[in-house]
């Protein structure tokens, strides 16, 4: 079936809905004994006073002028009105005459309710309900193609990230042996494989430093391994080695901590399905 339209079944009848939740008059009729036309239904003067409130709450260019003389002929044995006359005459948008394939007259659900009451108080209650359960699965659905798309972006934000190299590199034994002045820039080593100095120049254009650049998983990296080279200085640890193991602890970590990242995404989607 067409992606714009749905079915359900209203005792053992199938009713076309609209993606827009416009519900098939003609369908519903099919239901009612004898015969009878929509055109039965909006002849009744109370189904014109429905309409015409309907149409007040919900569209701002209804044709009060028009609706008024509809209204005062409603109910009369020589008046009767078409859909397609009621929808010129006053610029309705509750009803819908649609031409082709799936064609008939359409109603906004709140509309088609009262429609199902003309055909009896049954088909009105089994027609609501059949309405509601459509829509809970739409939104159960729709929910989960929400969660599901998600999971599969957040999956691929720390793929991405880890081929972006968000996991140090090994220092090499020339950089290990580079004596840093900053013991800040021991970390940045560690942790991002360059000095201060040489972010700026690598980034001329940009403010800030490179640890304003940090994500969030890299800024608890940093954090750690701050209190590492502080135990490891009170140790007495020389700079060269501080750093060589700070590199190895900043790698073992960014890895776990992307990879606890990706799993409670995919777990979490994964729950939900």
């Amino acid at each position: 079936m067409n992606k714009k339209y749905t079915n359900i079944t209203v005792l053992e009848n199938t009713i076309t809905i609209t993606q827009d939740n416009y519900i098939s008059l003609t369908d519903m009729l099919k239901a009612k004994d004898g015969d009878f036309f929509i055109s039965d239904w909006l002849r009744n003067r109370n189904t014109v006073e429905y309409l015409g409130i309907w149409e007040r709450v919900h569209n701002p260019d209804f044709n009060y002028g028009e609706f008024a003389t509809i209204k005062s002929q409603a109910g009369l044995n020589s008046y009767k009105i078409s859909v397609k006359e009621w929808v010129q005459k006053t610029n309705a948008i509750g009803l819908i005459a649609k031409a082709g394939r799936y064609g008939g007259t359409y109603a906004h659900a709140d509309i088609a309710f009262e429609f199902g009451m003309w055909i009896s108080a049954e088909f009105k209650i089994y027609l609501v309900k059949e309405f509601q359960r459509l829509k809970e699965l739409e939104n159960k659905e729709l929910d989960w193609d929400v969660k599901r798309q998600l999971t599969k972006i957040n999956y691929r934000i720390h793929t991405d990230a880890i081929k972006e190299n968000l996991i140090p590199e090994y220092l090499t034994p020339q950089q290990i042996n580079y004596v840093y002045a900053n013991e800040a820039d021991v970390l940045n080593m560690a942790l991002f494989g360059k000095t201060a100095k040489q972010w700026r120049d690598e980034n001329p254009d940009e403010e800030g430093n490179i640890r304003d650049y940090a994500n969030v998983s890299q800024l608890v990296c940093l954090a750690n391994l701050e209190n590492l080279n502080a135990v490891f200085i009170g140790e007495g640890m020389p700079q060269h080695e501080r750093l060589k193991k700070l590199n190895q602890i900043a790698i073992g970590q960014m890895q776990i901590l992307l990879q606890t990242n990706a799993d409670r995404a995919l777990k979490k989607g994964g729950a939900d399905e």
